[in-house]
C-alpha cells in the first residue's frame, strides 16, 4: 500500500477542522458564502507552505482563516453590502433549514440574526477579538499577532465589544431576537429576576456577583442528552457550556458560566426560575435553578426536554 503523502494528509487534516473554520469565518462574516470563501483560502494558503516546523496545525489554519475574514471585513468599509447572509427570496438564512449537516452546525449554534445584527456594529478589530476571545476562547496572546496590537489591547477590543453586545440586546428583547411569542402574538416579558440577574452576571463575567448568587455548596448538573451536544460543539470549535455530569462548589459553578456569550431567554421550568436556550424560537436546553434562601442551589441542564413545562413570561 502506498504512503499516504504529505498533500493528502494535510487535505485530511484541514477537513478535520473544516466546521470549526467554518463556524470561526461565519461570526466573523455573518454570510455563509463569504466564510466558505475564507476557509478556501486558508487552505489554498495552507497547501503552499512549509508546515513541518508548525506544532499546532489547527491553530495555525486558525488565524489564517482569521487573518483573511478580518481583511473581508476591512474591505467592506469602502464597499457597503448586506452583511446578514439571505436567500434570493431575501429571507434570513438563519430562519431556514440548513440544507446538509455541515450548515446546522455554523448557524444552529447561540448565533442568531440579532446577534450578527449587533456584531456588524463593532469594527473589524473589536468583532475579531470578540469572536475568537469570548466564542472560541482563544488567547489574547495569539489574538494580539492577528491584530497587531499588544495582548492588553487586544482584550481592550474585546470587552469594548462585550459592552456594545450587551447594550445593544438587553434582557427584555431576548424573547423577541429569538422568536418566543405568546398565543396573542406578543413578546412576553421577562418576571424571573433570579434567572435574568444570573444571566446577567454571566455575560458580563462578573464573577463576584455570580458567587454571591450561588449556594457554597451548589450542585450542576448535566443529562446525557446535553453531555452528547457539549462533546459535539466541542468537536466542531465551539465552547460548550460543560461535558461532564456534576460539578459541585459555587467556585467550580461560577467558572462554568461566568465571562459567557449567550443569549437564553428567561422562564419559568416547571414552575420554577430558568433558562432556555433557542435555535430557531423552539426550546433546545433548559437550565432549571433550585434555590434557597435567595441563593440558587442547584443548576440542572437538560437537553431531554420531554415532560417539562415551559413557559415564556
Amino acid at each position: 500500500m502506498a504512503l499516504k503523502s504529505e498533500h493528502d494528509w494535510l487535505a485530511e487534516r484541514f477537513e478535520s477542522d473544516r466546521p470549526r473554520l467554518r463556524a470561526v469565518a461565519y461570526r466573523m462574516l455573518g454570510s455563509v458564502p463569504e466564510a466558505d470563501d475564507a476557509v478556501q483560502e486558508a487552505w489554498i494558503r495552507l497547501s503552499r507552505s512549509d508546515t513541518s516546523e508548525v506544532e499546532n496545525l489547527s491553530g495555525w489554519v486558525t488565524t489564517i482563516v482569521a487573518r483573511v475574514s478580518l481583511n473581508m471585513l476591512q474591505s467592506r468599509r469602502s464597499r457597503p453590502e448586506v452583511l446578514v447572509d439571505t436567500t434570493d427570496a431575501g429571507e434570513p438564512r438563519d430562519e431556514l433549514s440548513p440544507e446538509d449537516p455541515e450548515e446546522e452546525a455554523v448557524i444552529a449554534d447561540s448565533v442568531g440574526l440579532a446577534l450578527l445584527v449587533v456584531l456588524d456594529t463593532l469594527t473589524p478589530a473589536e468583532r475579531l477579538a470578540f469572536v475568537l476571545h469570548d466564542m472560541f476562547a482563544v488567547p489574547f496572546e495569539e489574538i494580539a499577532t492577528i491584530v497587531d496590537r499588544s495582548p492588553a489591547a487586544a482584550r481592550q477590543l474585546a470587552s469594548r465589544a462585550r459592552r456594545r453586545v450587551q447594550r445593544s440586546t438587553p434582557t427584555a428583547r431576548r424573547g423577541e431576537a429569538f422568536g418566543v411569542y405568546d398565543a396573542a402574538g406578543s413578546c412576553p416579558s421577562g418576571k424571573s429576576d433570579l434567572a435574568t440577574a444570573f444571566l446577567a452576571a454571566s455575560r458580563e463575567g462578573n464573577f463576584e456577583a455570580l458567587l454571591a448568587m450561588l449556594a457554597p455548596d451548589i450542585v450542576l448538573r448535566t443529562d446525557a442528552a446535553a453531555m452528547r451536544m457539549s462533546l459535539e460543539a466541542g468537536l466542531r470549535g465551539m465552547h460548550p457550556i460543560t461535558d461532564v455530569p456534576e460539578i459541585r462548589g459555587a467556585d467550580a459553578v461560577t467558572r462554568v458560566f461566568a465571562g459567557r456569550t449567550w443569549n437564553p431567554a428567561p422562564a419559568l421550568i416547571d414552575g420554577g426560575a430558568g433558562l432556555v436556550w433557542l435555535v430557531r424560537g423552539r426550546p433546545h436546553v433548559a437550565f432549571c435553578f433550585a434555590a434557597e434562601n435567595g441563593r440558587i442551589t442547584a443548576i440542572d441542564i437538560k437537553a431531554d426536554l420531554d415532560g417539562l413545562g415551559i413557559v415564556f413570561e
